[in-house]
């Protein structure tokens, strides 16, 4: 038997380094592409933030939004909106529906990115369901929040700041990873939480509504056991002026998913569709002081 001489053991070491090293970054490179995307924005691709530390800016931008399934994977995935007009800076909540069609719980994962793409570096979402594997039992369906704000440093990119449309698109693949997966039905079995109806307010509420001062509509704060239409110096709607009920959970719960249907004649255009949104909000209107302030500064009529 031949003796290895010693300048062929080292060739054959580097020959298992290499391979060792080839075989690790292959098995970690659709980790580390990604991470270099989120990163640089590289391809459209969005950032992960913990919250909405931006300053609101003048300037608007259009989100529409683009839902795909690949194939092999037997879910139905859409848009419960087609698109929102967001301030620079502005926290935006919307929702996405997914069923699964199939008789077995599925785990998909979803992959995302925002076109033109030199906007995602400024594309950053506080909550999705796209950062996990994602599990859907049989013949499922759930609404899934998406949180999301566009930095206002977007004004100041020449590259990015003539931009006035973003499209944020998804595709739901069959995972390849079940394993740990968390389970979609979070988003419908739990109780009601206050501070994430905080936030869900402060994305899809603020804009018309403050606590202890009327916007477009009456002020919250203290609603909770209030005459419908009795905030003094608010121009209501003749029917919500005349509904003569208190508010309660069971009231706010219906007028949330459809004012016009809890109160015909209403004029308040807005809908919370999303069960569990709703009761997060209402949990926070609950916890608030039981006295608000009297509306005094009216912006315009509309939102009763």
């Amino acid at each position: 038997m031949k003796r290895w001489l010693p300048g062929r053991r080292l060739t054959l070491f580097a020959l298992l380094l290499a391979v060792g090293g080839m075989t690790t970054l292959v098995s970690y490179s659709v980790t580390l592409y990604r991470l270099f995307c989120q990163a640089t924005g590289a391809l459209g691709t969005t950032a992960r933030v913990a919250a909405d530390t931006a300053r609101v800016a003048k300037q608007t931008v259009t989100v529409t939004f683009d839902t795909n399934v690949a194939p092999g994977l037997p879910w139905r995935f859409v848009p419960l909106q087609r698109a929102v007009t967001v301030h620079l800076g502005q926290s935006q909540l919307v929702f996405f529906r997914a069923e699964n069609l199939s008789d077995q719980p599925i785990v998909g994962h979803a992959a995302f990115n925002v076109a033109p793409g030199r906007v995602g570096r400024y594309f950053k979402k506080i909550q999705c369901f796209c950062f996990t594997e994602e599990r859907l039992g049989a013949h499922q369906s759930v609404d899934m929040p998406v949180q999301f704000f566009i930095d206002p440093r977007m004004a100041r990119d020449p590259d990015a700041a003539p931009v006035r449309q973003v499209t944020l698109s998804y595709t739901f693949f069959r995972s390849m990873r079940p394993a740990g997966a968390s389970d979609l039905a979070r988003f419908d079995n739990r109780p009601p939480d206050p501070a994430a109806g905080r936030a869900v307010f402060a994305a899809v509420c603020a804009d018309c509504h403050r606590l202890h001062h009327a916007k477009v509509g009456p002020p919250l704060a203290g609603v909770f056991g209030r005459r419908a239409g009795a905030v003094a110096g608010y121009p209501y709607s003749a029917a919500l002026a005349g509904a003569g009920f208190r508010w309660d959970a069971s009231r706010l719960s219906a007028w949330l998913a459809d004012p016009q249907q809890a109160v015909p004649g209403a004029l308040m255009p807005f809908r919370l569709p999303d069960r569990m949104r709703r009761g997060d909000v209402i949990a926070y209107l609950r916890s608030l002081s039981a006295t608000g302030t009297a509306a005094r500064a009216v912006v315009r009529p509309g939102g009763g």
